[in-house]
């Protein structure tokens, strides 16, 4: 298996909800693994509360629940992001939705990984055309965007730079091929990607319903997935996400826009600044981790 694969080895800057599952996939497809987070024991941290929320929830991961401690023990947490990145072919940076973070964290990488690797970024709705020019090789960077992917969301937005290379593309969508996923490929730079602009426009709705007092976050909740079959609605999947990423990710849109309409309501604020971030701080929309909507009455009519 591991000639076929277009890379050898990966490194993932940032082991948040969504760096840590790309670190274990990337292990369990036969990669070496690489990850960095200046949060002493972050990956680990990360690791128990995915574990302890799909267990809850009784998903099927992708990765069988039997070979998730070997694939745990297979990436390889370092402590300095230069030894992190050295020899990889393929970075991730899955840091925060805050541009001067990410580019600050590109331009390390751009000193610091091998001039042929390529630096790709997580990011939620930032081109990345946006930092790619502080890394000295804007040809070799890349957006790998990943959704849920444990949970079974096998498909990833990929889209370049303004001078990335067409080869670099086609080796971006063969790696994203090879840990069993889906590229959505955007021919041209847009804000947002593929689906996750679409998701966007799901999730924009829902916060300004509830964010303005026109229903309740629970009903939105059980409408979404009775008409589509999902055991969860749109603000279980914000607290999954993390309310603090997508207060970030809205306020992205916001400032390209500048239309109120794409401003997050302060309700959502007001949830972050009480330390209610979702399933990574134990509360968000709902309580975790039992949370309302996998109970047996949240879809049965109440008399």
């Amino acid at each position: 298996m591991s000639k076929r694969l277009p890379f050898k080895k990966v490194a993932v800057v940032g082991t948040g909800i969504l760096g840590a599952q790309i670190a274990l996939i990337a292990a369990h497809r036969g990669y070496k693994v690489k990850v960095y987070d200046p949060r002493e024991g972050a990956f680990q941290q990360t690791y128990e509360k995915i574990r302890t929320d799909l267990k809850a929830k009784k998903v099927k991961p992708i990765i069988p629940w039997s070979e998730w401690a070997a694939c745990a023990q297979a990436v390889r947490q370092v402590a300095n992001l230069g030894k992190t990145v050295k020899d990889a072919d393929l970075v991730i940076e899955a840091i925060p939705e805050n541009l001067e973070l990410k580019t600050a964290v590109f331009r390390e990488l751009g000193e610091k990984a091998p001039a042929g690797a390529i630096l790709a970024t997580n990011s939620s709705s930032m081109p990345v055309s946006r930092f790619e020019g502080v890394s000295g090789r804007p040809e070799r960077c890349l957006n790998i965007h990943f959704y849920f992917p444990l949970q079974g969301v096998n498909m990833v937005d990929l889209m370049g730079g303004t001078r990335t290379l067409p080869e670099v593309l086609e080796k971006g969508a063969d790696w994203i091929r090879s840990i069993g996923f889906i590229p959505l490929t955007v021919k041209k730079e847009l804000l947002g990607f593929c689906f996750n602009r679409v998701w966007r426009a799901i999730k924009r709705e829902a916060l300004y319903m509830w964010g303005n007092g026109f229903v309740d976050y629970q009903d939105v909740d059980r409408a979404w997935m009775v008409f589509t079959g999902m055991k969860e609605g749109p603000f279980a999947l914000m607290d999954k996400v993390g309310l603090d990423v997508v207060w970030d990710i809205e306020m992205v849109y916001y400032n390209d826009s500048k239309d109120p309409k794409d401003h997050p309501p302060t309700a959502l604020k007001q949830k972050i600044e009480k330390g209610e971030l979702g399933v990574k701080s134990g509360q968000g929309f709902y309580t975790y981790p039992n949370p309302a909507y996998l109970s047996q009455g949240f879809l049965k009519p109440s008399m």
